[in-house]
């Protein structure tokens, strides 16, 4: 019996187990700060453990790596280094859905040397994209052609039906990571030129994008797109984009909100007991006896009545609505609110918007390719986050677990060998990318 070790029991983490515990061969140990998280996901499941774990307890993180064979993290971010060098210690296996941090990359040779594989970046965004991505970048190699353009954006979204705020927008997730991903820079290639767009000034850098029998979402710049160049080997791209989708109308408001404060981690004293309105008037440096709204207005340069405004104000940013007494942030307190808000009920459906753009080039034409993916989450049980994120990182494990995967070091889904078993078992759980391909010279 081989055993899976996946740390931490959040949102998107039910899909892997059910995945594994369903291969019949696998025990899975589920460790979770809240443990009654992991009792509900394995559900007494003969071959399945949930166990309670405080990610600061390096003990217990230890022994819960040294006894198995292959670990999962599901951890926040900051975890994925110290777990990882656990994995080395004990030589067992690692895989996570999150971007390799410096500190990751670094351990490439520890890991080769213990014989061991830190398979990063095998979840959605990161992973399907690359997956999917190197696919066809091969397909045109391979056929004698060369790709001189990509573009690649992806968003999860409520599913059209579900639209059904003002922000175009429901958590499937904890909202604090997709908070604070709209501080981050952005730099991308566009005709052999590097752009670079600070954080504060994202939301500014959208485009209005028509996806086909699908509809019209905003797109905005995700990151570093320029180090995927290298990455995915597209030697004689010009261009080399990676973006995010969301609904019309979510950039300018989420530009309005991180204008306004909302976005910063840094503590706050002396606001216990008060309001989401009385912050937004301390952001503001606003007088007691002043108009909050006509303040905010001011501020952002906007009439009171235009849209961003009202959005603002549905969300509570205005209200008498008391702070938690648990958070000390305005990030934090922002993170509840939304949640609170803007979650999405187990009764409707999610959706993933997947969507890559290829310029290919050969020695007598030039074609246009588009590859697109779009996945609906499954009412009362799977999102679709959890589904695409989860089962690309499961599939990945059990290939580990049975030899298909032989690569040792810190890697990304990005060898034929990886992502093609993956891809293609995904089609067969209706994860499918629909290509179009037009000659356009």
């Amino acid at each position: 019996m081989q055993h899976v070790v996946i740390l931490g029991a959040g949102m998107v983490s039910k899909p892997i187990v059910t995945y594994l515990l369903d291969q019949k061969d696998i025990f899975v140990t589920m460790a979770s700060r809240t443990v009654s998280k992991a009792e509900r996901i394995i559900n007494k499941h003969p071959r399945g453990k949930p166990v309670a774990f405080d990610v600061t307890d390096m003990n217990h993180l230890e022994d819960l790596v040294k006894d198995a064979d292959v670990v999962v993290s599901l951890l926040p971010y900051t975890y994925h280094v110290a777990v990882a060098k656990y994995c080395i210690t004990h030589k067992k296996h690692l895989v996570t859905t999150s971007y390799v941090s410096k500190e990751m990359h670094d351990l490439d040779g520890l890991a080769k040397k213990a014989n061991i594989l830190l398979l990063n970046e095998c979840g959605l965004d990161p992973g399907i994209d690359h997956m999917s991505a190197m696919r066809v970048i091969h397909t045109v190699e391979n056929n004698g052609g060369s790709v001189t353009s990509f573009r690649s954006t992806t968003g999860a979204l409520p599913a059209h039906e579900a639209n059904t705020n003002p922000f175009g927008y429901k958590f499937s997730w904890s909202p604090r990571g997709v908070l604070l991903a709209s501080r981050n820079p952005a730099t991308w290639l566009e005709d052999n030129k590097v752009v670079s767009i600070p954080g504060e000034q994202l939301f500014e850098n959208y485009i209005l994008q028509d996806i086909p029998e699908v509809g019209t979402f905003e797109n905005y710049p995700n990151r570093d797109s320029v180090a995927y160049k290298d990455i995915y080997g597209l030697k004689n791209a010009q261009t080399v984009y990676r973006g995010t989708f969301r609904m019309t109308g979510w950039c300018e408001t989420l530009r309005a909100i991180s204008q306004l404060g909302w976005l910063q981690d840094r503590t706050l004293s002396d606001f216990k007991g008060k309001t989401y309105g009385d912050l937004t008037r301390y952001l503001l440096k606003a007088k007691p006896e002043e108009d909050i709204i006509q303040k905010t207005s001011l501020a952002l340069g906007l009439k009171p009545y235009v849209a961003v405004m009202k959005r603002l104000e549905w969300l509570g940013l205005f209200s008498d609505e008391p702070l938690p007494k648990d958070k000390d942030t305005p990030l934090d307190h922002l993170n509840v609110l939304t949640l609170k808000k803007m979650s999405l009920p187990e009764s409707e459906r999610d959706m993933i918007v997947m969507h890559h753009e290829f310029i290919a080039e050969y020695p007598s034409k030039k074609e246009y390719i588009t590859s697109t993916l779009v996945d609906y989450g499954i009412p009362y049980e799977d999102s679709a986050v959890a589904r695409t994120v989860a089962l690309p990182a499961a599939i990945a494990v059990k290939m580990i677990l049975n030899g298909s995967i032989t690569l040792t070091g810190v890697h990304i889904p990005i060898q034929p060998g990886i992502y093609n078993p993956i891809l293609d078992e995904l089609e067969t759980m209706k994860v499918v990318f629909k290509e179009r391909t037009k000659r356009i010279d």
